[in-house]
């Protein structure tokens, strides 16, 4: 039969209304996708790359609604950066340093998103000392009325600092160095949302010129940690760029056709393309925790237009004519590839039930991603390949294992070996080995911690420049900038109380013999010092008296960091070693136990403020949803398996690789040292809907091979040669590509590269494998429902 009479013969009102309606209006489908091309190309030039605070964070979380309500009574315990000014030929008692540190404390005050009013350095008039004199109760300004840079004024700046109680605070314990606290707006002054990018940007040219002046900076906080993680998305461009050359080498390494391997990635590009010009559309913006989006639709892309060529390149082999074998590999493979790609689209989608606004906006781009991967690579892609065919040399090619079978000649050694595992003995094995791996992968996850794991930032590497900071802001003030502060709500006027301060007190003691907890602050703290202070610096004098005067007298000149202006606000500050996932677990068990103890009418210990107290909301959101969130993707890909192959063994034949998958990743992440956060929780879910295309593909081969009355062993062998080689070459190309990232400055891309390519090869072993060995004891040919999910 040649290729003009299959056309001639072929019948266009076949297969089912879908196939009719799209191929049978081939070029106004290609025109529709043309138009909906350029109309999101263009808005992708609309697109931002910015990240948000507030959407890192749980804001339904009752931490976070505690510390939002009462937000504008809180001085800079929210999004804030530290700048550290360190004078390297000497202490900060030196003129020429003291100036510029008054300059850049104005510039900085001035740079647009800065919280001014609540910004502190030792030149502005918040920060204040409060002493004993020979007149009582004396304070000011750190900075002395009249300062001239003299040696006497020089000696009274000493001695302020020295009774303001900010050393290891904004002074250094050595006094090497002090630090420019600047808190945050969510908002600029012109109302729009702050830029972290250009804000780090600043930052970075401030650093620039005022260490061309002698001192050093080191600057912390979440603006420049994003501002740094921003910066570093044009090495994620380029890993972006180097994957989408691996996949397209390979593709073209299997197929020696340059057209359907340039189709292939156009296809998924073209997805990623849809995907960007839909999210300025929606009101979003692309940050850095989302930028690994686009690859993931990429990569979930090659391997659908992968299977498609394949199949029709197998086809236009056989003697069909091009349309005709896209006609086909349509009917045969659509349902496997929408039940897939709704998998994954489900997958995504599930991620938008965990509380963090961050996390649903990328399992919306996500989902939309995936969405369009159903129209450009399940639908445009067979239709593009309907035009311009094969070459007849792949075409040729893409059969010779094939041929060579069908003429008697020996199996190629791979196939042969994967066709084992469909026999009772090595079915056994492989069950077996996946057992003993199961147990000891899920022993090892059970080690698995939520929240970082270590000092600093885990998204940046150890030696990056804001780790560097980091380090050395933690060694010269003793802690680290991590607070965690308690709001103690009292009745208006009533925040001094005896009763309300001596709880607060005794909180205090009790913190600070936790491990982790480095000091802490508050009013009755003032009130210890105070008196020891009347009394000549004598340490017995270090208590804390039921003499309401004396309390209200010293509220009265405390700073108003520690209470509100109507006095029915306490705050109470715990500095802490680090933000590992311990160090906060243990120090809000403790406090939640004290409020849950102490809390009366009068007097509500809440939590939670501070950087710190935000990030302790985010791992308790995060572990709520981590378990939550994986058995909704499984009960999504069960359904869905359920509906195509409607028989329960297929399903878990489908789904058990994947569970031992997951097991497998949990425990990865256990050897190198990651915790479940906003930035590994996706990563774990999309393991799931990644894997499962696999799977189904070449279930659905063997299925309908079944069903025709074929042993396993030869209807596993076909869709081997069918759809196996194609998941084999997916597999491996992809996780080349991610595995890449391991050089990337990004540490968090180079986990997610670690992790995605052990996803992609083990979800692939998982299809070759494990599928027929259990498909040996499931899938027994009178146990296969005679329902045609795939028609043939």
């Amino acid at each position: 039969m040649n290729m003009v009479e299959n056309l001639e013969q072929f019948d266009r009102a076949s297969g089912s209304a879908v196939e009719r309606l799209l191929f049978n209006h081939r070029l106004l489908v290609m025109l529709v996708c043309a138009l909906v091309t350029v109309f999101l190309g263009w808005q992708t030039s609309r697109l931002e790359i910015n990240a948000s605070f507030e959407k890192t964070i749980p804001t339904n979380h009752p931490f976070i609604q505690n510390y939002l309500a009462h937000q504008a009574e809180l001085t800079g315990l929210g999004n804030a950066v530290r700048i550290g000014v360190d004078n390297p030929r000497g202490s900060i008692y030196d003129p020429a340093y003291l100036e510029t540190l008054r300059k850049l404390s104005e510039e900085v005050f001035l740079l647009p998103g800065v919280a001014r009013n609540q910004m502190k350095s030792l030149w502005t008039p918040s920060t204040r000392w409060v002493g004993v004199t020979e007149d009582g109760l004396e304070g000011g300004p750190v900075i002395p009325d009249g300062y001239d840079g003299s040696a006497t004024s020089l000696a009274q700046l000493r001695a302020n600092i020295a009774r303001s109680g900010e050393i290891g605070q904004l002074v250094a314990f050595n006094g090497s160095s002090s630090v420019i606290y600047v808190p945050l707006l969510v908002r600029d002054s012109d109302g729009k949302a702050l830029d972290y990018g250009a804000f780090a940007q600043r930052l970075e040219a401030l650093r620039t010129k005022y260490e061309q002046q002698g001192v050093r900076l080191h600057i912390t906080g979440f603006a420049k940690l994003v501002g740094d993680l921003i910066a570093g998305v044009r090495a994620v461009l380029l890993f972006f760029a180097i994957a989408v050359a691996i996949a397209t080498a390979m593709v073209y390494w299997y197929t020696r056709c340059a057209r359907s391997t340039a189709l292939v990635v156009l296809a998924s590009l073209v997805a990623v393309l849809w995907q960007l010009g839909m999210l300025p559309m929606l009101g979003y913006a692309l940050d850095p925790y989302s930028i690994l989006v686009p690859f993931l639709v990429f990569a979930i892309g090659m391997s659908h237009g992968a299977q498609k060529m394949n199949g029709i390149m197998q086809d236009v082999g056989r003697g069909m004519h091009k349309l005709v074998a896209a006609r086909f590999t349509f009917r045969r493979l659509f349902l496997a590839g929408l039940t897939a790609l709704l998998a994954d689209a489900v997958g995504f989608a599930v991620l938008s039930t965990i509380d963090i606004a961050v996390i649903r906006e990328l399992a919306v781009a996500a989902s939309l991603g995936v969405g369009m991967l159903i129209v450009t690579n399940l639908i445009l892609l067979p239709i593009l390949l309907s035009y311009t065919g094969v070459s007849a040399n792949a075409a040729e090619r893409s059969l010779r294992t094939e041929a060579a079978d069908a003429s008697g000649q020996v199996r190629h050694p791979l196939w042969a070996l994967l066709d084992r595992f469909t026999y009772r003995p090595w079915a056994i094995g492989a069950i077996v080995v996946a057992l003993a791996l199961a147990a000891a992968g899920y022993a090892l996850s059970s080690q698995l911690k939520i929240g970082d794991l270590d000092p600093g930032a885990p998204e940046l590497r150890a030696d990056s420049r804001y780790n560097r900071d980091v380090a050395a802001l933690s060694a010269a003030y003793g802690a680290s900038s991590d607070v965690l502060a308690v709001m103690v709500k009292t009745p208006d006027g009533q925040c001094a109380q005896y009763d309300t301060l001596n709880k607060i007190d005794a909180l205090e003691w009790q913190l600070r013999q936790i491990d982790g907890v480095d000091s802490t602050n508050s009013l009755a703290l003032l009130n210890r010092r105070v008196l020891a202070g009347l009394n000549e610096g004598n340490p017995k004098w270090y208590e804390f008296l039921p003499n309401q005067d004396m309390l209200n007298t010293v509220t009265a000149g405390a700073p108003r960091g520690l209470y509100n202006d109507s006095c029915g606000l306490l705050t109470v500050y715990a500095y802490l070693r680090d933000h590992k996932a311990d160090t906060l677990s243990r120090v809000v068990t403790h406090i939640e136990a004290f409020a849950a103890a102490n809390n009366n009418r009068d007097v509500q210990f809440l939590l939670a403020a501070g950087s710190a107290g935000i990030e302790a909301a985010t791992n308790i959101v995060v572990q709520d949803a981590w378990r939550r969130m994986l058995l909704l993707v499984y009960a999504a890909v069960i359904v869905l398996c359920f509906v195509t192959f409607r028989s329960w063994r297929a399903v878990l034949v489908a789904v058990l690789p994947l569970m031992l998958t997951s097991v497998l990743a949990e425990a990865l992440m256990v050897v190198f040292g990651m915790g479940v956060k906003v930035a590994t929780l996706p990563v774990i879910a999309l393991g799931v809907g990644i894997g499962v295309d696999y799977a189904l593909y070449i279930l659905s081969i063997t299925l309908a091979q079944l069903r025709q009355g074929a042993s396993l062993s030869t209807a596993y062998y076909r869709a081997l040669l069918f759809t196996g080689k194609v998941v084999m070459l997916t597999g491996v190309t992809l996780a080349i590509g991610v595995i890449t990232w391991v050089a990337s400055p990004i540490k968090f891309q180079a986990d997610m590269g670690l992790l995605l390519g052990f996803m992609f090869l083990w979800n692939m072993l998982g299809a070759l494998i494990l599928v027929p060995a259990l498909a040996h004891f499931l899938l027994k040919p009178a146990a296969v429902p005679n329902v045609q999910p795939i028609s043939t």
